[in-house]
């Protein structure tokens, strides 16, 4: 679990006393690398995902890695920890950052954003709500700095407020590391329960699903450049429940693709769903829509 990143005795003994609200992070190494060198060099993913498999960041069959299934693994034990509650990956809502670009990675750069694979799960009224998939990150934001083959996983709890671990994601210190502190814990007789309570003490909380996920999001088309589209555009948003906050649209290109973003104000999943589908069922939209969630600092 991230590498010699002590995270889980983190949540189950560190933080035993707090009640833990949200715990997210960066928890596959292999997507953060091909994120951080999509932006610094302007590369697509294709291109990057080779280097990382040459390099041995990533398997030949990389599927496991940047379709998000690992990092969903890894949510859904932490989800467990932090919580309190019995693992329950089927509840993971899973995406990878196959359709990331480089034109999007460029586009929040512009916006004050890093994109990011995050693996988020948070205690809500209605349940909690576990999800893996790219988010925009701001630049304020710590997490948003950590990169290449890094890890980093921030809890928030009460009382202890927010606390972040960083480090290797992988490698052979980093699993020594970990390995060896299982071992002195076995020579030393601790015996701590896995989940840090027992099974009969486990609470079994509402999954929410993310349809009921609340937040902003970027929205990149490419379209026909005609009179009339962005109105077309807008009007499905409108019809949808969805205010914009920004949009981006240079220069002029008549008849011809250009790429239009949008971000929103906060709404909720589903109406996005909506606005989205609408949009791209237009013949002036070229391929399908970006959308990309994001995640306040």
């Amino acid at each position: 679990m991230a590498g010699g990143i002590p995270v889980i005795k983190a949540l189950r003994e560190g933080l035993a006393a707090n009640r833990v609200d949200r715990v997210a992070g960066i928890l596959n190494g292999t997507c953060n690398y091909i994120l951080t060198e999509m932006g610094r060099g302007g590369r697509e993913f294709s291109d990057v995902l080779a280097d990382a498999q040459r390099l041995g960041y990533a398997e030949a069959d990389p599927a496991f890695d940047i379709d998000g299934v690992d990092a969903a693994h890894k949510l859904a034990i932490l989800a467990a920890l932090a919580f309190n509650q019995p693992v329950d990956f089927a509840a993971v809502h899973v995406e990878g950052i196959r359709q990331v670009s480089a034109l999007d990675i460029a586009f929040a750069a512009e916006l004050g954003y890093r994109i990011k694979l995050l693996g988020i799960a948070r205690r809500t009224e209605a349940g909690i709500e576990t999800r893996v998939h790219p988010c925009m990150v701001p630049l304020s934001d710590p997490i948003a700095r950590v990169d290449g083959v890094f890890n980093a996983v921030v809890a928030e709890g009460d009382p202890v407020g927010r606390v972040m671990l960083q480090g290797r994601g992988a490698g052979a210190g980093p699993t020594a590391s970990a390995v060896v502190a299982d071992l002195i814990d076995l020579a030393q007789g601790r015996r701590t329960p896995a989940w840090g309570a027992v099974g009969a003490e486990l609470q079994r909380l509402p999954a929410v699903p993310i349809s009921a996920h609340s937040g902003a999001y970027y929205l990149r088309l490419m379209v026909v450049d005609r009179p009339g589209v962005i109105a077309d555009v807008t009007a499905a948003l409108r019809d949808a429940g969805v205010s914009l906050e920004s949009m981006i649209q240079r220069g002029r290109a008549p008849g011809e693709a250009v790429p239009v973003v949008l971000v929103t104000h906060e709404c909720v999943e589903a109406a996005m769903r909506r606005a989205v589908d609408a949009i791209a069922a237009m013949d002036a939209v070229l391929e399908p829509p970006a959308l990309i969630r994001i995640e306040p600092a």
